[in-house]
């Protein structure tokens, strides 16, 4: 039996088997885009098999819309996962195999505690100002009424203690008396997630869990069902949380969105959100720029730090950048295309030699191209409109007559007709470059001037300038 069949008997020991098992109440986010990085790499390294567990219990919340963004961002991410993936929801009746076979061998109990006795030891809780902790009267008694619903709990160990090696927090011990007996089963015999995800992970023969912080403590109410069932535990590997720049928990306002609006409204390339999420937390040396062999070759636990990373957009978009330089050309052509009307992705993938050095994401890209579809007359921007005031209709006349005569059209030949022009009049060639960069793209800026001559070729050039020049 392979790691990936969940059938739910004790799997075939193998090497490593890591999960990601997102809950698809809303998208794709970053923490959960490094995790699953994480897990997919620590796989890959050891040679073992990555996982994906759609964790959807939560009905009330759970939707296909997130289940799509979840499956569509772990695929642009690169992050393959073995097998087919697992939907919680449909191994219920597993879950509640288990929960009734721990009510029968003692270790969980049937509980009939009201709201109304759950409320009153939460308002206990609250005045002695200490967490709450369910004691239910139900845990040694078995004269609860047949016919009114219950609720099945973990008879947790109340005594001792009990320790977690974590593989990036260190050893953590928790006094049993701090935990309470969680809920396996609700009333309506419907598992928790509490139950589900130890089941899960046993039958997926998952060896280790790789997951936020915030999980931690859920770790050591999780760990006493394993051992009552005397099931293999995970190695634990607790990550720290992603905060903004400013050190607070991360929220939209820090960018705290799904993974598609980096890949649709921002612009970022897959390989550069991996490469920046895997610099979050953990490290190789001084590497910066990791590819994604290098990646697998490298990654360890030991290299995961204890403190929380902070997300930065800046950065993450100078890191876009130096992706962009050396991704390839009709790559990026086809991108930028997909955010352009009428744009010809050959012309585009001429031009990203020339595009690729301004740009920190495909926004910048494509708003660097426009002037390539750009249609006469074109509309000047009010930045480039003085720039085409005083004597600049008659320097682009002879900038016009200049080219005009030229019998090729390469950069050299036309870097050297605009010299000869500001040479002939005694000006700089930035006073020759800018109303002709004007005239071109009707902006202050753009790709090198040269460029953007040769890109637009003979004809367009030629017009685009006579729009502008003396009559």
């Amino acid at each position: 039996m392979s790691a990936t069949s969940v059938p739910g008997s004790t799997p075939e020991p193998t090497s490593v088997v890591t999960r990601f098992a997102p809950s698809p109440t809303g998208f794709l986010h970053l923490g959960g885009a490094r995790t699953a990085l994480f897990n997919w790499l620590f796989a890959r390294h050891n040679g073992g098999q990555f996982l994906l567990r759609i964790e959807d219990t939560d009905r009330a919340r759970s939707t296909q819309p997130a289940i799509d963004a979840i499956l569509v961002g772990m695929r642009w991410l690169g992050l393959d996962w073995d097998g087919d993936a697992v939907f919680q929801f449909a191994r219920s009746d597993r879950h509640a195999e288990v929960a009734h076979a721990m009510v029968a061998n003692g270790h969980a109990y049937r509980c009939w505690m009201t709201q109304a006795e759950i409320a009153a030891q939460r308002e206990a809780a609250q005045a002695a100002k200490k967490p709450l902790r369910i004691r239910s009267p139900w845990r040694d008694r078995t004269d609860g009424p047949a016919d009114q619903p219950f609720v099945v709990r973990l008879r947790a160990p109340q005594e001792g203690s009990v320790t977690i090696e974590d593989q990036v927090q260190g050893a953590v011990t928790v006094q049993n008396a701090e935990l309470d007996d969680l809920v396996l089963l609700r009333s309506d015999g419907t598992p928790t997630y509490m139950l589900a995800v130890v089941v899960d992970d046993h039958d997926m023969g998952v060896t280790h869990v790789i997951r936020g912080d915030d999980h931690l403590n859920n770790a050591f109410r999780q760990l006493p069902i394993y051992r009552t069932n005397g099931w293999p535990e995970p190695v634990y590997a607790h990550i720290p949380l992603i905060h903004g720049s400013d050190g607070a928990k991360l929220s939209k306002r820090h960018g705290a969105v799904g993974i598609e609006a980096y890949r649709d409204e921002l612009g970022i390339l897959p390989e550069a959100l991996d490469n920046y999420l895997l610099r979050l937390g953990w490290g190789h040396g001084d590497a910066e720029i990791i590819a994604r062999d290098e990646a697998v070759k490298w990654f360890d636990l030991a290299a995961v730090g204890k403190s929380p990373s902070r997300f930065d957009l800046k950065k993450l978009e100078h890191l876009n950048g130096l992706y962009i330089r050396e991704a390839d050309d009709a790559r990026l052509a086809k991108l930028v295309a997909a955010r352009m009307t009428g744009a010809d992705e050959a012309r585009l993938t001429a031009a990203m030699p020339a595009l690729k050095p301004r740009a920190a994401n495909l926004n910048e890209l494509a708003d660097g191209a426009q002037f390539l579809i750009a249609t006469r007359p074109l509309t000047i921007d009010e930045a480039a409109a003085p720039l085409l005031a005083g004597d600049a209709p008659a320097i682009l006349a002879e900038v016009h007559a200049a080219l005009d005569a030229l019998d090729g059209w390469d950069t050299d030949g036309i870097e050297a007709a605009v010299r000869r022009v500001a040479d002939a009049r005694g000006l700089k060639l930035g006073q020759v470059a800018q109303p002709l960069r004007a005239a071109l793209t009707g902006r202050r800026t753009s790709p090198g001037i040269f460029d953007v001559v040769a890109l637009l070729g003979r004809e367009e050039s030629l017009g685009r300038i006579a729009d502008r020049m003396a009559s």
